[in-house]
């Protein structure tokens, strides 16, 4: 059976998440004009909840749709692959299930990729969209002209991201080229690495035209947790990596050397990319109220030569007490039986505990400032945080468990800022 041919598959990978995918099809049945032919592949992780009565109900209502359920939800990466191993388009882009194509960048970009044959992926800058107010933020990153780099060029793609601070997510990608150019990865940030696969298979290009907004606020739920954000805590040794694999394809091709001065600048490179994305993780964490691993990354950063950064310096002096603080809070929730906090002698327990529960300290733990009259039991129950030593051997004589009696030294001693 002979099929129709498509110019460009749009490739969603969805689960459980029919609200989003809905208002998604919504948007494209309303604002699709392509003056090519198009379809929507949908890869769906075995939702439990109506997506496929969704696809559907716009099939029916025309939407070119070719939809595909996977028997079991293996995250998001075979999803993803998924829905372009379905692709039947000579071009293939992929969008999250609450985000949004621009039609006029996706016009222009297909008359670019159309006009320039050996150009095997092309790359663009997306805004941050906050769908509730209807406005665009400012793009990720930004291109002041569309530059094309020729197959293998890696010192000139590699010098782009860099100096741009260049994330390559949003691309549409030739599908002859993106049949071997996409892999599974794990270790390494797939974006690089597929980037420098497809830069070994023919030209990239960068333009300045945005197709993509991705809706950091959303009218259906404007609290949702977002992947990208989630990642972003976390993923600075994987964006090293796909750096790493990156410039690794570039040696084995002899376009570059990782040797010698070259080889050091490269990595002096990496080191301040990766330092960047870890400020920003840093500030995220602190917005979680989250100061221990705010800690470890500043350790990180400060061990490469960032310490000083000047987003860094308002956390300077209250790294010690919050770690101090979110360290008891830690350690009253592990101990299996106890159910109070004691704050030695404290006048107003109020601010501090209200402290500790925005640090992580569970509702089912009292704070309470003094132990007179408790029972053995009542001890045996408590965790305790004491100005200095006297006070320490004071609560240990009379029976409070050694190792949860604490001075502000013990819980963020090792703070060093």
């Amino acid at each position: 059976m002979t099929m129709d041919p498509v110019k460009l598959s749009i490739c969603i990978p969805t689960y459980n998440r029919s609200a989003f995918l809905r208002r998604a099809l919504e948007f494209y049945q309303k604002n699709i004009d392509f003056p090519f032919t198009y379809e929507i592949v949908i890869s769906d992780n075995a939702s439990t909840d109506d997506t496929r009565d969704v696809v559907d109900e716009f099939t029916r209502g025309g939407l070119p749709i070719r939809y595909f359920r996977r028997q079991t939800n293996g995250g998001i990466e075979p999803n993803a692959h998924s829905a372009f191993r379905h692709a039947r388009g000579d071009y293939a882009i992929y969008t999250a299930d609450d985000d949004r194509l621009i039609m006029d960048g996706i016009r222009s970009a297909i008359a670019y990729l159309e006009q320039h044959p050996e150009v095997s992926a092309c790359y663009a800058p997306w805004y941050l969209h906050n769908e509730v107010e209807g406005t665009d933020g400012p793009t990720f990153y930004r291109m002041d002209e569309n530059i094309q780099f020729a197959r293998r060029n890696f010192p000139g793609v590699f010098a782009l991201l860099m100096a741009r601070h260049v994330f390559p997510e949003i691309a549409i990608y030739r599908s002859s080229a993106m049949r071997s150019a996409t892999i599974p990865t794990r270790l390494c940030y797939s974006p690089f690495a597929h980037l420098a696969h497809f830069l070994d298979l023919g030209d990239v290009a960068f333009l300045k035209t945005p197709f993509y907004r991705a809706i950091i606020q959303t009218i259906i739920a404007r609290d949702r947790q977002q992947l990208g954000h989630e990642e972003v805590l976390d993923s600075w040794d994987k964006y090293r990596g796909g750096l790493e694999y990156f410039l690794y394809v570039a040696a084995k091709r002899g376009t570059i050397e990782l040797g010698g001065q070259q080889g050091q600048q490269y990595h002096n490179q990496m080191r301040e990319f990766t330092c960047a994305r870890m400020v920003v993780a840093i500030r995220m964490w602190l917005a979680r109220h989250d100061y221990l691993r705010a800690y470890e990354l500043y350790a990180r950063v400060a061990f490469n030569g960032f310490g000083n950064h000047p987003e860094l310096e308002p956390l300077k002096g209250v790294m010690r007490r919050m770690v101090a603080l979110q360290t008891l809070a830690w350690m009253a929730n592990a101990a299996a039986g106890i159910d109070r906090v004691v704050l030695h002698k404290m006048t107003n327990v109020a601010p501090l505990e209200a402290t500790l529960r925005s640090l992580g300290l569970r509702e089912d733990i009292m704070v309470v400032s003094d132990t007179e009259g408790y029972t053995a039991g009542e001890i045996l129950k408590a965790a305790v945080l004491v100005p200095g030593d006297p006070d320490r051997e004071s609560y240990v004589d009379r029976g409070f468990i050694p190792n949860l009696v604490f001075r502000e030294v013990d819980l963020a001693g090792w703070v060093l800022v």
